[in-house]
């Protein structure tokens, strides 16, 4: 297991991008899916940095669009390690568009992405450990622990729960769906 230690501030990454036409959706505002087109980059890029190997998403553990981004606002993302494992990395990313105009700057994303690193045959190799050295990446650490607690306990009651019980067919009754079974 590689014994080297790496500080989250080493794995910062930053990136602006001026928001045009070409990127909207229908209603006239950017669409989210080329914003998770940036969020994969700069998490590849991040987690790459950090653990010095070319690095795949595992998954996109959460996305949370907060406000829109207009057309001609300048938008950048943050993104740090906040979570080590033995071969993967949770990456935190804060998305803000700022009106070049007025100055203001809005929250407009939050994302969680984790990454596993490889070696040049495809293989899961071993990252550098994660050195926290303020109670904001203990913030985040801890976070990212419940999110992995979260995750297996979606998991195992994905393999336990029984879909074709009649206590659970009835508990669907509570819900907006009609049931054609």
């Amino acid at each position: 297991m590689d014994t080297t230690f790496k500080t989250v501030k080493s794995s910062y990454i930053t990136i602006s991008e001026l928001m045009l036409p070409s990127h909207t959706n229908f209603s006239g505002k950017i669409h989210g899916g080329y914003i998770l087109s940036l969020l994969d980059q700069i998490a590849f890029a991040c987690a790459s940095k950090f653990s010095g190997n070319y690095c795949v998403t595992a998954s996109v553990d959460t996305v949370n669009f907060l406000s829109p981004i207009e057309v001609g606002e300048l938008v950048t993302m943050k993104a740090s390690v906040n979570y080590v494992g033995r071969s993967s990395m949770i990456i935190g990313i804060r998305v803000e568009a700022e009106n070049i105009q007025t100055g203001v700057v809005k929250h407009c994303n939050s994302s969680y992405f984790t990454m596993v690193a490889k070696d040049k045959d495809g293989k899961s190799i071993p990252v550098p450990g994660l050195i926290i050295s303020n109670l904001e990446e203990v913030r985040r650490f801890s976070n990212c622990l419940k999110q992995i607690d979260l995750k297996k306990e979606r998991d195992i009651h994905e393999e336990i729960f029984n879909y074709n019980s009649d206590e659970a067919i009835a508990n669907l009754s509570k819900y907006n769906v009609l049931l054609e079974l």
